[in-house]
């Protein structure tokens, strides 16, 4: 007997080859009737045939759907049947193609892969997708996602992709992104058409430097086995010490570096990220590609014209952001061919047009889970379903690593990686951003408008305008409290003790935080923990100079003054330096008060010489963490906590550093002395946290902030935390640095979560 079942999925169904994927099925399982898009209500199938035939199709559904496809929901209910004679896909509801959640740029599938490298009429062109593949968010200008509504609109189809276009039994049937040699996108090297990449791998083969025109942005492309031209890239952009990003294919992989299999699960990804893994010994490409690191950032080619440019020139291939240093990367092929002019010897660009610039996203393996170092591409904007209320809400972030969080109808959406709002063209960049966004999530204006707490952020500066040109309400967040709601949002809870350690984040207090234990309940956001707090001798220049901390660090310790000046001089300081900063400590002139977890471990990569002098954001702590590696913590007694007035609790980093540098012998091996120095961190604050939950009956406690991505501190504080019968969370669907605290912003305008008592004050005279 014939049924007939209404089915509704919900989900990511919509510009993802869902409908003729139901129409495949349908016409093979001979079942009858049609499936249509319903916008933000997903997709409905109206099905009649055998009762076996309708629960194959369900089954296929939860266990076959394409590979971009997201499903959230799948429903099911009996309705009369009315004779379906034929299986067809129906005109979406009325607004639905307006609506919907559209897919992220991913990394081309292994049909298009094939397609491309062998005898197909898609062979060499490097621009090939389908359906389930390619670019999405850096194509599209508006909703619907249709061709006219993107990039592509400007290459009209040839017959034959005309033909698979519009054939529902075709993996690219209305893929918007449809493209051959004979209509799409062309490849131009140093402006000519004929053998772009042939003649680009011939360029990188002779040491040239070239800049090679993406999905979402532009790299400078070298070889990553030259030296030479390693460093000569280096020179170029202005990055003596950051380290590059790689990309090899598979078969290249083991000659530099050892993937584990849950890294070698998330390169192989469709999100296709940059993903740390560990170097080998030797290894085949420069030491100047990641300077005093023991990792890289490794990526697979994730577009066509990455498969071909490999299969060209094996690599593996240093790819890194075309553009200045807390610049946006160039999109546009006149700005490419103007700003790169000094660092590129060549260019390999095509001419469709970028419409929101995309960075690579990086991920990293860090206290046993997957945690985002920069949400981006092959993520953004895959929403993030999270019930805020009925206001719409914009966060802009704090000023560096910046993203931005749009929430509207149940869920938050992320923006791209932005990066330090600090000058005009990434400011310019952020707007665009907003806008781009908006557009194609169909965003109401905002009637909360959240920032950080910091007075002179560019980002603070424009919510606040945007505060008054909207009417909306502004919500200031301080910054760390942002990091521990992110947790509460991503995890769905409302009662648990927060670390949060990082670089820097103004406090309540109007000092530099970065080292804090807060007790969260009520939607309250009580600070109860945090490391002593020490001087930064000459502010910004300590964070930029290490041994400054140092000093800090030792004279907070009780170490007399003359000690410290030896200390400083036998870490390469000048004696007029060393001076310069004693005195300053001694006058307690321009010296700010932190609490600052990057400060500390800043301090002990100066002590071991492993930097002293930073050039990136987290350098200090980077070069400790490869230092530390393979060495084992010291025996050695904790950081000493001591309770406030207020019923707080302060860590005596500063005491237990002077100890640890005046007790431990000199000779012991240095990476024994760098795992000793993380590990009196780790567990001076998984201590403080767990205090607090025991006596609030708290039995959650969660790790954020930047630190949170050092393998070493995150293990630590969860072996510590689990030891003591808690359950540990970080962050895995925001980025635990400053690109999740928009996020964590969001949920604290939405749901009212307020800063509450700070108990790591003092009393004065305490």
């Amino acid at each position: 007997m014939p049924e007939r079942r209404r089915i509704r999925v919900t989900g990511t169904v919509q510009g993802v080859g869902f409908r003729p994927f139901v129409y495949r099925m349908a016409v093979r399982l001979g079942l009858a009737g049609s499936v249509c898009n319903l916008g933000d209500a997903g997709v409905e199938i109206d099905v009649e045939g055998e009762a076996e035939g309708i629960e194959s199709l369900l089954e296929a559904l939860r266990t076959q759907a394409p590979s971009l496809a997201v499903i959230d929901r799948i429903s099911a209910e009996p309705q009369p049947t009315v004779g379906h004679s034929e299986f067809m896909i129906a005109p979406s509801t009325e607004g639905a193609a307006a609506r919907g959640t559209l897919p992220p740029d991913t990394a081309i599938c292994a049909e298009c892969e094939r397609d491309i490298l062998n005898d197909t009429r898609y062979r060499g062109y490097w621009a090939t997708s389908c359906t389930d593949c390619g670019p999405r968010f850096t194509v599209i200008e508006g909703l619907p996602y249709d061709r006219p509504q993107t990039s592509m609109d400007e290459f009209p189809l040839c017959p034959d992709c005309k033909a698979e276009y519009t054939d529902p039994l075709d993996r690219r049937y209305h893929a918007q992104t449809i493209a051959c040699a004979a209509c799409g996108p062309r490849l131009t090297f140093d402006g000519a058409r004929g053998d772009a990449i042939v003649r680009a791998a011939d360029a990188l083969r002779r040491g040239g430097i070239v800049a090679v025109k993406g999905i979402g942005g532009t790299h400078l492309v070298c070889d990553a086995r030259s030296d030479e031209t390693v460093r000569t890239l280096r020179e170029r952009v202005g990055r003596s010490q950051q380290p590059f990003a790689l990309m090899a294919s598979e078969d290249t992989v083991a000659d530099f570096a050892a993937p584990t299999a849950d890294e070698w699960a998330l390169l192989q990804s469709p999100e296709r990220p940059i993903v740390l893994v560990r170097t080998k010994e030797p290894t085949a490409v420069s030491s100047a590609v990641a300077p005093g690191l023991d990792s890289v950032g490794l990526m697979l080619p994730y577009s066509g014209l990455h498969v071909l440019l490999l299969a060209a020139y094996p690599g593996p291939l240093v790819m890194t952001s075309a553009n200045l240093p807390g610049r946006p990367m160039a999109i546009d092929n006149a700005e490419i061919e103007k700003k790169l002019a000094g660092m590129a010897d060549h260019f390999l660009l095509h001419d469709r047009r970028i419409v929101a610039r995309c960075d690579d996203s990086v991920v990293r393996r860090s206290g046993g889970e997957t945690v985002l170092i920069r949400r981006s591409r092959g993520f953004v904007p895959r929403p993030i379903s999270i019930e805020l209320g009925d206001e719409a809400i914009l966060a802009l972030g704090p000023e560096t690593g910046v993203t931005v969080t749009i929430y509207g109808g149940g869920a938050v959406t992320l923006s791209q990686h932005i990066g330090s709002v600090d000058n005009v063209e990434t400011f310019e960049f952020l707007q665009d951003a907003i806008a781009h966004l908006g557009r194609i999530l169909g965003s109401k204006p905002a009637a909360l408008v959240a920032c950080d707490l910091h007075p002179d952020f560019l980002t603070t500066h424009h919510a606040h305008r945007l505060g008054k040109t909207l009417g909306a309400r502004v919500v200031p967040v301080q910054h760390h409290a942002a990091h521990a709601v992110a947790l509460a949002g991503e995890h769905g809870i409302d009662r648990f003790v927060a670390v949060v350690l990082d670089g820097f984040g103004y406090g309540v207090d109007r000092t530099a935080w970065g080292g804090e234990v807060f007790e969260l309940s009520g939607r309250t956001i009580d600070r109860v923990g945090t490391l002593s707090p020490v001087r930064m001798p000459g502010g910004d220049a300590a964070a930029r100079f290490p041994r400054r901390m140092l000093a800090s660090y030792l004279l907070s310790g009780g170490v007399p003054a003359r000690r410290v000046r030896e200390v400083l001089l036998q870490c390469g300081a000048e004696t007029d330096e060393a001076n310069v900063v004693l005195r300053q400590l001694d006058r307690d002139v321009n010296c700010p008060r932190t609490s600052s977890a990057g400060r500390f471990l800043d301090a002990a990569a100066a002590w071991l010489d492993v930097c002293q002098a930073r050039t990136y954001e987290g350098e200090p702590a980077m070069r400790l963490e490869a230092a530390a590696r393979s060495g084992t913590p010291l025996q050695f007694a904790p950081a000493t906590i001591r309770r406030t007035s207020h019923g707080g609790r302060t860590l005596d980093v500063a005491g237990a550093l002077a100890e640890l540098i005046f007790t431990v012998d000199p000779k012991s091996a240095m990476r024994d002395r760098a795992a000793t120095a993380q590990r009196i961190l780790a567990d001076g604050v998984a201590r403080m946290a767990i205090e607090t939950a025991d006596e609030a009956d708290i039995d959650t406690v969660g790790f954020s902030g930047g630190v949170a991505y050092n393998d070493a501190i995150a293990s630590r504080i969860r072996a510590v935390v689990e030891a003591a019968g808690k359950t540990y969370i970080t962050n895995c669907a925001v980025p635990c640095g400053d690109g999740g605290v928009s996020f964590g912003q969001a949920v604290c305008a939405g749901l009212g979560w307020t800063f509450g008592v700070d108990r790591c004050v003092e009393e004065p005279g305490t």
